[in-house]
């Protein structure tokens, strides 16, 4: 699935950290009706709200299912009931989870999570006192729009997809490229407003990055990358801020949280500073 790193082992007196967990859920896991049912019951009124505007069924299934498993995750992670999290977004329209004044049932001061999907599929990544990003996006898409975002990258990463042959081999390097820049920019909490080609990537020929070059203004910042592809014809990236101590573990889990099934465990990726 990807290219994996070893994490520094916890030494003497130190514990482990908190592995981030991603969550991949495709609709289907859903049924329409039980993913209104939980909305009902779970989504706050402004979420009700914007999921009774969308025209086609379709997206406001997307919409359901991607914002009750934001909430389902949210309680098991911070023992904080579905309904009564208060989800507050940014001015660049990042969510974030208001901490009670007594601080998470569960424990740690802080709490991440970043949410993504893409034509019926969902990625969540949580992490406890670090920033995180992600994105997922399809293989199937076809050319839609590619060469339009590819114009948006540096210079070396134009050069690097132009190196592959036409079709699916130069589709697959633009959106492993673009699923990093989406996870590392929405980390950042600034989205679009992020020039894509004020920062680089440099991958390996299958899976894995080799090199990042920040923008300017990201020069003592420490990330960690991870590439997944959770089911065929599905592209996913991670992006998590770290400090230059322990590194934690990343848990895969696949599927809406209805239980505890076991996760697949992956590690964040060591990148070389260019």
């Amino acid at each position: 699935m990807t290219a994996l790193t070893s994490a520094r082992p916890a030494g003497p007196g130190e514990s482990e950290p908190e592995p981030v967990n991603l969550w991949f859920c495709p609709n289907d896991e859903l049924t329409p009706q039980i993913a209104a049912t939980l909305a009902s019951h779970w989504l706050d009124e402004n979420e009700q709200e914007v999921a009774g505007r969308f025209l086609f069924e379709r997206d406001r299934r997307q919409y359901l299912v991607a914002h009750a498993l934001v909430r389902r995750v949210l309680a098991l992670e911070t023992g904080i009931p579905e309904a009564e999290a208060i989800i507050w977004r940014s001015s660049r329209g990042r969510p974030f989870l208001q901490t009670p004044a007594g601080g998470l049932p569960r424990g740690a001061d802080t709490l991440d999570f970043n949410l993504s999907h893409a034509n019926a599929y969902n990625l969540l990544g949580v992490s406890r006192g670090l920033r995180i990003g992600v994105d997922v996006e399809r293989l199937d898409r076809g050319e839609r729009g590619l060469e339009n975002i590819i114009a948006t990258f540096a210079a070396e990463e134009q050069a690097w997809i132009a190196g592959a042959a036409p079709g699916r081999s130069r589709d697959r390097r633009a959106l492993r490229l673009w699923t990093l820049k989406e996870a590392y920019s929405k980390a950042r909490g600034l989205g679009l407003g992020l020039p894509f080609d004020s920062f680089a990537f440099t991958l390996a020929e299958d899976r894995g990055v080799l090199a990042f070059r920040p923008p300017a203004d990201d020069s003592a910042a420490c990330w960690r990358f991870l590439e997944i592809e959770p089911v065929p014809e599905a592209l996913a990236a991670v992006a998590v801020e770290v400090d230059s101590g322990q590194v934690p573990a990343v848990q895969l889990h696949h599927g809406f949280p209805w239980g505890r099934a076991a996760p697949r465990r992956l590690v964040l990726q060591e990148t070389a500073g260019v």
